[in-house]
């Protein structure tokens, strides 16, 4: 085993990288830059231009992004505010942009770190340890790439990370005490559902899973009182957050409205080379990783998407070569950093086998918990999937972004942790080598979580 000096040590280096990076990233990185970003800033815009009088949402005509909840578009719009009052400049909105950005990745830093502390106290709490630090924790999460892309932009998926963290660990302390339950957890437990909902609609793959557990419950009576508990729990979410789908569909029909129109769902919405990569270009997977390489390719993309920038709106940018930093040697970088992350996602891969096996076996407080996480995994995945063929996007593909699945992601690393902690009890010498080639990764990957604009 690690010297406890030592892990100690090398968590803060962990931690304090980390720190940098966001730190670099508010620096260096202009939201305006991100996926869609004039759409959201658009729909933060128009919320500003009504408050503190009214509060009002943007309209199909006002920003292709009018679909989604306003919580993510709150804190921008209340800075807007702030400045628009303060400035004295012809051009307001122009000169408050840039500061709202700045601020709201400085609030999403925060988040994210708020986050990793929230996984740290779940895998504290199934360990039943006092020690909250963990080095094989931090790098498990921290060495995701799509977490600095997602976190720099202005959008919903980092609340969602957020809230999220949180939910799974109000859901964990129910697990431990065997579905015992006072007002109080209904409470928190429905209002951060309803706060999930109102920050972005990919949210709503994390719910069906808390109830296909009931089928898993083995006793009549932990059953119900579990039942009891999500009907409650759901019900003041449903209070929280009905009010904007209900407008949605008032306004435009469909409760799911979107700025595409629905295909119908057929499997041959997408070619082949979608679901199965095959020909000559899939080896850019581990040569030239960024567009237009093996376009609208599925899995080839997602994978490149997560550990480096496929699309190019982070850690190089494809729309103004000109601007960016190392455009020439980027994409041999990114392939470098494709072929060392094999190993983060062999072992998320295998904690998400070892989650699978868990539902077979039978049931006990933890094991609820594990079961949870293992089937929004494969709802998220299904779900996902079913978006790509209803809303296919020729000839590219780039309705495909890893920080669209960053919630997948976040639980994998969960399984992976515990698919870490049994290499641990089994083998101490094989867990220290994993340890040594994941801090060896995420130090290789280091400049991909870096802006190079």
């Amino acid at each position: 085993m690690f010297n406890l000096k030592i892990e100690k040590y090398l968590s803060y280096t962990v931690i304090t990288s980390v720190i940098f990076l966001l730190i670099y990233n508010i620096l260096n990185y202009d939201p305006l830059f991100g996926y869609d970003a004039e759409a959201h800033h658009s729909y933060i815009d128009y919320i500003a231009m009504y408050l503190p009088n009214s509060f009002d949402l943007p309209t199909v005509d006002s920003t292709r992004e009018f679909f989604n909840p306003p919580l993510p578009y709150l804190f921008p719009a209340f800075i807007q505010v702030v400045c628009r009052n303060l400035a004295s400049a012809e051009n307001l909105l122009e000169t408050c942009r840039p500061i709202y950005g700045i601020y709201t990745q400085i609030f999403q830093s925060f988040l994210y770190v708020c986050t990793v502390y929230m996984y740290l106290k779940i895998i504290r709490t199934i360990r039943n340890k006092i020690q909250l630090l963990d080095l094989s924790v931090l790098l498990v999460f921290c060495i995701l790439t799509v977490n600095y892309k997602t976190f720099s932009m202005i959008r919903g998926e980092p609340y969602i990370i957020f809230l999220n963290s949180i939910l799974i660990y109000r859901f964990l302390l129910l697990c431990k005490s065997s579905f015992n339950y006072k007002v109080k957890d209904i409470l928190i437990f429905g209002s951060l559902i309803g706060g999930l909902a109102l920050s972005r609609q990919w949210a709503f793959l994390l719910f069906p899973a808390y109830f296909l557990l009931v089928f898993f419950i083995k006793s009549s009576d932990v059953r119900i009182k579990y039942t009891k508990f999500l009907a409650f729990s759901f019900i003041i979410g449903f209070i929280i957050s009905s009010w904007f789908y209900f407008g949605l569909f008032f306004e435009y029909g469909s409760f799911t409205a979107f700025n595409k129109s629905p295909s119908a769902f057929s499997f041959s919405n997408q070619p082949l080379s979608f679901y199965i990569p095959y020909g000559s270009e899939v080896t850019y997977v581990f040569t030239k990783p960024i567009r237009p390489y093996f376009s609208n390719m599925f899995l080839p993309i997602l994978y490149s998407d997560l550990w480096g920038d496929y699309w190019g709106y982070f850690s190089f940018t494809s729309r103004s070569l000109d601007t960016g930093r190392n455009q020439l040697l980027i994409g041999d970088y990114l392939a470098r950093v494709n072929i060392v992350s094999l190993f983060p996602t062999f072992i998320m891969v295998m904690g998400f086998v070892t989650g699978l096996k868990m539902l077979k076996k039978p049931m006990n407080n933890i094991s609820y918990f594990y079961t949870y996480i293992t089937l929004t995994i494969l709802i998220t995945l299904f779900g996902y999937m079913w978006f790509q063929i209803k809303y296919p996007t020729f000839p590219t593909g780039d309705g495909n972004k890893a920080t669209y699945l960053i919630q997948l992601f976040h639980l994998l690393g969960i399984l992976s942790i515990n698919y870490l902690d049994n290499i641990k009890n089994i083998n101490a010498k094989k867990f220290i080598i994993f340890i040594i080639v994941l801090l060896m990764t995420f130090i290789h990957n280091f400049p991909a979580m870096m802006s190079h604009f």
